[in-house]
């Protein structure tokens, strides 16, 4: 008998050779028939790996996002195997799984279209409904090279896996890909499926090579998961952000300056809001605010490491024969302004915030609306501090972020600590007692985090936080980014309490990113019908005729002078279109006045979303609203 130990630090003990499925059955009908893939001591694996005794396992469901992961990454199978049935000349690529589904990069003369996609389901609904076992079968590098040799697709897979061991799936007539795995069980267990949309991808995203055609797919655990998925995608294309800017007049672009944002009036209300939100927290967690130049010395960019790493997502300039680059950063302006003074270590930690405008070079295909821009202003800081000083720093930015989130809306977060990345500047040491730094803060806090290996900025490891808005979409925003090589390439120190000169640790921090991106997800998570505090116009004044016009003014004139914004429909309409109006606009309140109100000094209000109205006196209406505002509540309901 073999003893192996559970998750929850049970002992079980299973037959000599026990596979994990057999373990699964063991522990129960129920968990046996959820089970897809399952763990022994930390490796994922198929359910028809064994185990050894003293081993540590998991079964692993569709609840658990890694096997959620591979039942859609099955699924990638069943949707090649079903392009291959329909279309024998493809030649397969690689099929990989991404947010919420997975692809397949195809190379195929004949383009797949729209109008192919029901065909292909049915296809692969006849693979998983035959409920084929997937098969692992593996061999040696060279035996694999040999088996593939003429598939240059192929090939060039298995020189890049570092390993000597290749594999290879199968499941039903002969169906075979080489693949790392694992695989759910069968076929069967793929969920509840749909083809979404294809689109053309150069292999290894070189434009020298041919363009393949990616097939993009979607898989839930049930049909019921599928269609809320689904029903969430054609709601995120009534709330697009791009579609809503047009329609609310916030934002647009021009042909004269792609990527470039153009603010309108009622943009620029929010958009000042936002600002000044974080101008307030500034103050409050102690910050000093500068202004650094957009252009700088091409020497400069050079010394902090961006020439080397960063020069092609910027652009330059010449100015009197001196090579000139626009900032795509602002940390070095933030350098330069702690060197013009002496420093000695009773001013730490030194808080300095910027928010400061910065342009990238974008490729004009991946521009998207407010979310990918070419100009952005950043919400940065630079922290100075000693190193004694980090964790509590941390978290502090901590609390300042989170406070940010849940004043915007947001109370659902995810944290990611990423790591040293290959390409980087600074010794080992220093990224080390940086991560260990950042993971004590985390800690303190109890903030449960994901590791990224190696996808830290090139100076220095970070937090990045995530939230999730109203349709469940993850959003990476904030960033906190611990810098111990950019001071030393500034040559930047502090007189430290012994009367030595020490170089001080810079702490990167943002927390929404970018202004520009976080108000387009704003404007979606809320579908443009903003909390009353950010609405461009908070509440709207509604005469039923022109003889209560002189009236409307005047409540009119009391709100704004009151901080109110506050609009008047004076035009002939009626009042029903008006009000039709005023709710295609998403005014939070519409204030109707008629004779009766004229005569009581009161207004009929309707808020926005609702049919029903309340009459009251415009002071009550007034004091309501205001406060609302000033504690930035997120509801319009009285």
């Amino acid at each position: 008998m073999a003893r192996i130990t559970l998750p929850d630090g049970s002992v079980l003990e299973v037959a000599d050779g026990a596979t994990l499925r057999q373990v699964a059955e063991r522990i129960g009908p129920g968990l046996a028939k959820a089970a897809l893939v399952g763990r022994i001591d930390g490796k994922l694996v198929d359910l028809s790996c064994s185990v050894q005794d003293g081993a540590q396992v998991q079964i692993i469901t569709a609840k658990d996002a890694e096997g959620l992961d591979a039942m859609r990454h099955s699924c990638a199978h069943v949707m090649a195997e079903a392009i291959c049935r329909i279309w024998p000349q493809t030649r397969l690529v690689y099929g990989p799984t991404v947010e919420d589904g997975f692809y397949y990069d195809i190379d195929l003369d004949e383009p797949i279209r729209p109008d192919d996609f029901a065909r292909i389901e049915a296809e692969m609904a006849e693979i998983a409904k035959a409920d084929q076992p997937f098969v692992r079968q593996e061999m040696g590098r060279n035996e694999a090279l040999a088996k593939l040799a003429g598939d240059k697709y192929k090939t060039d897979n298995i020189q890049r896996v570092d390993s000597e061991v290749i594999s290879f799936y199968s499941h039903g007539d002969g169906f075979q890909d080489l693949c790392r795995g694992p695989h759910v069980p069968s076929t069967g267990k793929v969920g509840a499926f749909k083809v979404m949309s294809v689109a053309g991808a150069y292999w290894h995203g070189d434009a020298t090579q041919k363009m393949l055609q990616r097939v993009y797919g979607t898989a839930w655990p049930t049909k019921k998961e599928l269609d809320e998925h689904l029903n969430r995608l054609e709601e995120a294309k009534r709330r697009d952000h791009r579609v809503l800017g047009r329609q609310l007049d916030l934002f647009s672009f021009s042909e004269m300056g792609p990527g470039f944002a153009f603010m309108h009036p009622k943009g620029m209300v929010i958009w000042n809001e936002i600002v000044g939100f974080l101008g307030g927290l500034n103050r409050k967690y102690r910050y000093k605010e500068i202004k650094t130049p957009i252009i700088l010395n091409e020497e400069l960019w050079r010394r902090s490491g961006h020439w080397d790493h960063y020069k092609e997502n910027m652009y330059f300039s010449e100015i009197d024969g001196v090579g000139y680059a626009i900032k795509p950063m602002n940390c070095p302006g933030g350098c330069l302004v702690y060197g013009t003074t002496k420093h000695s270590y009773r001013e730490f930690p030194m808080r300095i915030a910027e928010f400061g405008m910065v342009h990238r070079h974008e490729a004009s295909g991946v521009m998207h609306g407010l979310f990918r821009v070419r100009q952005f202003t950043q919400d940065d800081a630079h922290i100075f501090c000693m190193p004694d000083q980090i964790e509590a720093e941390i978290i502090g930015v901590i609390n300042l972020i989170f406070e940010t989130y849940r004043s915007f809306g947001f109370s659902d977060f995810a944290i990611e600590l990423s790591t040293k990345p290959i390409n980087h500047i600074g010794s080992d040491e220093i990224w080390d007692t940086a991560t260990d730094a950042l993971k004590a803060a985390l800690a303190h806090k109890e903030i449960q985090y994901k590791i990224n290996e190696g996808d830290g900025a090139f100076y220095g490891p970070k937090i990045d936080f995530h939230i999730r808005d109203c349709l469940k979409r993850s959003w990476q925003v904030g960033t906190i980014q611990l810098d111990f090589s950019m001071p030393q390439r500034f040559e930047l120190v502090y007189t430290a309490e012994d009367n030595t000169e020490k170089v001080p640790v810079m702490i990167h921090r943002a927390v929404l990113g970018s202004f520009e991106r976080f108000m387009g997800i704003l404007i979606e998570h809320y579908g443009g019908a903003m909390p009353v505090w950010l609405s461009p116009e908070q509440a709207r004044v509604l005469p039923i005729s022109e003889k209560t016009s002189d009236y409307g003014r005047a409540v009119q004139r009391r709100l704004f002078e009151a901080g109110v914004r506050c609009g008047a429909d004076l035009s002939d309409e009626k009042i029903g279109a008006k009000i039709a109006k005023t709710h295609g606009e998403k005014v939070p309140y519409m204030l109707v006045v008629g004779p009766k109100e004229a005569e009581s000094d009161t207004v009929s209000v309707r808020v926005r979303g609702s049919q029903d109205s309340r009459t009251m006196p415009v002071g009550q209406f007034l004091e309501t609203a205001t406060r609302k505002i000033a504690d930035k509540d997120l509801g319009v309901e009285f």
